[in-house]
């Protein structure tokens, strides 16, 4: 009988590892880990308990080591690359439309897309051909604050007039 349940145990560890290889997670490989460790023990002429109790002791903590191991050495770079309206703050636009109205909209080009865009102190205009950088995306508006002299564009991005 305790060679029955050693085989159980190896053909249940068998299943999760090979189940891992379908699944999306990294989870099933280490109950198929635990599942061999009950293996071992069974076949040793241990009892069920004590299997049991290898199998969910082995699983857990090679689970949590695996995930402590991911937190720490395979942790989300912070300095990542921003795509879609991530990237836009800080990038420099054209005003396309002057300012106009009571919360002076006007309109904006970035990357080849037209924004509205409202200046950011409320009280600047916005007039047309003038470059401004992007402070804030809120929505499907920009907020946007007049380049000064220390962030002039360089002079192979002027445009020639």
């Amino acid at each position: 009988m305790e060679q029955l349940a050693g085989i159980l145990w190896a053909i249940l560890g068998v299943i999760l590892i090979i189940t891992e290889v379908f699944t999306l997670g990294f989870f099933l490989l280490w109950f198929g880990i635990g599942a061999f460790a009950a293996a071992i023990f069974a076949f040793l002429g241990f009892s069920f308990n004590v299997q049991f109790i290898v199998f969910a002791v082995v699983s857990v903590s090679l689970t949590v080591m695996s995930r402590t191991i991911f937190a720490n050495y395979f942790r989300h770079n912070e300095d990542k690359v921003k795509t879609g309206v991530d990237a836009i703050p800080g990038k420099i636009g054209t005003v396309t439309n002057a300012s106009a109205g009571a919360l002076n909209e006007g309109a904006v080009k970035v990357f080849g897309s037209t924004w509205t865009a409202f200046p950011i102190d409320d009280e600047s205009l916005l007039l047309e051909g003038e470059k401004v950088e992007v402070v804030e995306v809120r929505g499907s508006s920009i907020y946007v604050r007049k380049i000064g002299a220390e962030r002039e564009l360089p002079e192979w991005r002027r445009e020639e007039k």
